[in-house]
């Protein structure tokens, strides 16, 4: 997705009793258009988490025919996104002549490194016909040495997410490795991204990371007695133990990974260098990027200030 603001607006709260606990972000919902957003990265407390810079929770949102997600071509530089869908569909065109449905379980990692342009719209058939939107869109940093590397996609099916059955709780792990297997999505930092399902009263012990975000997606979980609800984003401290038990039927994403450095942001770009921000705005003003093919006729213009 294209975004149009450096920082979420969000609600954080800090030190909730917890030693867990770093931080709780209450993001705000964000209309764009036909569905509403939720951001809780970046927020001016707390700009990543691992690698992780961006993170959207995209519905739930449901449209009738002739409605629904129509994203024109938009820029990428020195990033990766992974996007990842609980319900629907998202047709992804990129300016390598990618052409890929994404479905819900499946993975999408489009590497943007010097640059990339790409659009998210619906097929035809799934516009046509009533239907509905849920999912996680996430920005990845990339290492200094890998944020010019030649841009590339990866599309990893459902079947080939790494699934398992942890006491009755379902788990999948998405990026990275967390519970003895690992997924075969590429890194370029140590990074972590799992997807857990809970029924009422179920606990999980999470995975460590070296830096680590829970999201709640649906539901509410309870971590030393603080409750964590539905569409918060609680930023954990390195404590190694931390066990969850759901309040109700509850889905949970856990993002992390290793720290990075200091990275820029403006608006559909990131860097660890100021002045490359400012040459891919001039590129993309000036039409230096790539067309994607078969979807040239449109793009977003790079948003001015009032």
């Amino acid at each position: 997705m294209s975004t149009n603001d450096s920082f979420s607006e969000a609600e954080c709260t800090t030190n909730q009793g917890c030693d867990a606990i770093d931080l709780i972000i209450d993001p705000r919902p964000k209309d764009l258009g036909g569905f509403s957003v939720r951001r809780c990265l970046p927020v001016r407390e707390r700009r990543s988490v691992g690698p992780w810079v961006f993170f959207d929770e995209m519905g739930l949102a449901h449209f009738p025919p002739g409605k629904g997600v129509n994203v024109r071509p938009h820029p990428h530089i020195n990033l990766a996104t992974v996007t990842y869908l609980f319900e629907g569909e998202i047709l992804h065109r990129d300016s390598l002549g990618s052409h890929q449905p994404i479905r819900p379980g499946d993975i999408n990692l489009m590497v943007a490194g010097k640059g990339i342009v790409h659009s998210e719209r619906e097929r035809n058939e799934v516009n046509a016909v009533p239907h509905s939107l849920h999912g996680l869109q996430l920005w990845l940093a990339l290492p200094d040495a890998d944020e010019e590397i030649d841009p590339a996609f990866y599309h990893y099916p459902s079947p080939d997410i790494p699934a398992l059955n942890l006491e009755g709780v379902k788990v999948r792990v998405l990026v990275g490795s967390a519970y003895g297997v690992s997924s075969p999505v590429k890194t370029f930092f140590e990074t972590l991204y799992i997807e857990a399902d809970l029924a009422e009263g179920q606990t999980l012990r999470l995975p460590y990371a070296d830096e680590r975000g829970l999201y709640v997606a649906s539901g509410e979980v309870c971590l030393s007695e603080t409750p964590i609800k539905a569409h918060q984003m609680a930023v954990l401290t390195q404590h190694q133990d931390i066990l969850i038990t759901a309040s109700s039927a509850t889905r949970i994403a856990l993002i992390g990974g290793q720290g990075i450095g200091k990275r820029y942001m403006e608006w559909n770009f990131v860097s660890s260098r100021k002045e490359r921000i400012e040459q891919a705005k001039q590129d993309w003003q000036q039409g230096r990027f790539a067309k994607v093919p078969g979807d040239e006729d449109e793009f977003i213009p790079y948003p001015t200030v009032d």
